[in-house]
């Protein structure tokens, strides 16, 4: 009788074994990583490396095998991987129990002293499980910065232009406090992260220095990749607000603005500015005011602007384009409405001056009455693209190409025999003349008749 339980008992465990060894070849088996991505916000000042653990799990009863793991980099990386205490760029074969895991060690050396490297670190794990490939990404900065997560702006605060600014999830600025950014400040947001400001926003480039708003992401891949972050959203109480000489890209909307400013002064002032590559719009209103003088907007998603139930819109020596070569539009650059539903409908006032309103639509401008709100409508010597028959007149140049330099590369300046050139009324007597309009986006002095748009040609 012993040596019968004793093999009874025998057969169990050999059994037992052949399960744990079982593996599925099942292309639904995938990985699951304790995060997707491995970034090193270190600030990497003094010391040039950090390691950071992530957790490889197989949620499937049977095991799995991992085909290669693979450090996409090779040697050339500024990473290093460690599988099971092995140092390797590559591993094949690597055993993985049925729900069980495994440790993958990611070290990242970088020598902070160096200024020739990028501001992002980027390389990739690359996992081959039964014909599925995954990967982790890895990135990490390689030069120093401020970071900041979920900040506050509580009392007045003027930032300093010698490192960048790196904003994760949000950065408020508190009701009746000021953040002041100056001229060649360098400002990076993480994926989906953005600005909301309650209080005042002063943005104070110059031609020569401008600030920068735009993602961390500095690879080529993603240069004119939009929507990578959420964008500047000025609130109810926020005024007094300028952004001057800046470049904003690659958000989902740049500006959002969605109530009145409480003084009387427009709630938002954009000048000499570059807005490009939004998901949705450059400048997004609802019963807002915003004026903007010599800014460059191209290229987003629908709109430039998109304005509704009602508000004040300024706008004059601006260059609005949306070409769009790598997607179709459905909705025209330039739209506002007094009505936002039946419970939202306002004043609308609009002042279009000295424009170029251009695009791959037939139609880039919609200036919309559907409520019994007040529309005051001031749309003159502007370049617009529109069979809207209200439009001629009033010195607008309707549907003649504007003659861009380079449209395809983004250069929007004119050319010489641009039907833009020495077309612009005379704004001399404009209340914002001296402080903004006497010299266009790149500061050359105004002649008049000026040309339309943000650049004189001289």
């Amino acid at each position: 009788m012993g040596r019968l339980i004793i093999f009874l008992i025998s057969i169990y465990l050999l059994s037992s074994c052949r399960k744990e060894d079982e593996f599925t070849t099942n292309s639904s088996a995938k990985l699951e990583f304790s995060s997707q991505e491995v970034l090193f916000d270190t600030v990497f000042t003094s010391i040039g490396s950090a390691t950071k653990r992530i957790k490889i799990f197989n949620r499937n009863k049977k095991g799995v095998k991992i085909s290669s793991i693979e450090l996409a980099g090779g040697n050339l990386s500024f990473y290093n991987i460690n599988v099971n205490g092995q140092a390797v760029t590559q591993l094949n074969d690597v055993e993985i129990r049925g729900e069980d895991s495994i440790y993958l060690f990611v070290k990242v050396e970088i020598d902070p002293g160096s200024a020739r490297l990028p501001f992002l670190i980027s390389d990739s794990v690359a996992f081959l499980t039964n014909g599925n490939l995954q990967y982790l990404r890895l990135s990490a900065y390689g030069q120093n910065a401020n970071f900041i997560r979920d900040g506050r702006i509580d009392e007045n605060t003027t930032w300093e232009n010698n490192i960048p600014y790196v904003i994760y999830n949000s950065l408020h600025i508190s009701k009746g406090k000021s953040l002041t950014i100056p001229q060649g400040c360098q400002v990076y947001f993480h994926k989906d992260a953005g600005m909301d400001i309650e209080g005042t926003l002063k943005v104070e480039g110059s031609h020569e220095f401008p600030v920068l708003f735009q993602s961390d992401r500095r690879e080529d891949v993603y240069a004119d990749e939009p929507g990578q972050w959420q964008g500047l959203h000025f609130l109810q109480g926020s005024m007094n607000n300028i952004i001057n000489n800046a470049i904003i890209k690659n958000a989902v909307t740049a500006i959002q603005a969605d109530s009145l400013s409480s003084n009387n002064r427009p709630k938002v002032m954009l000048l000499n500015s570059s807005i490009k590559n939004m998901t949705l719009a450059a400048i997004a209103g609802i019963h807002t005011e915003i004026t903007g003088f010599n800014n460059l907007l191209s290229n987003c998603g629908q709109h430039l602007i998109y304005a509704v139930n009602g508000g004040n819109y300024n706008f004059k020596q601006n260059t609005f384009v949306n070409y769009n070569f790598y997607f179709s539009r459905t909705e025209p650059s330039l739209f506002f409405s007094d009505h936002l539903s039946a419970s939202q409908q306002s004043q609308l006032n609009v002042t279009i001056i000295n424009n170029i309103i251009w695009g791959s639509r037939n139609d880039e401008i919609t200036i919309e009455k559907k409520s019994n709100a007040v529309l005051n409508m001031l749309v003159r010597n502007n370049l617009i693209r529109s069979s809207d028959k209200n439009l001629t007149g009033l010195g607008n140049i309707v549907n003649t190409d504007p003659a861009f330099a380079d449209p395809q590369n983004s250069k929007f300046t004119l050319s010489e025999n641009s039907a833009a050139n020495n077309k612009g009324e005379n704004l001399s007597a404009d209340e914002y003349f001296t402080p903004w309009l006497s010299t266009d986006k790149e500061g050359k002095t105004r002649l008049f008749p000026s040309e339309l748009g943000c650049y004189e040609l001289l």
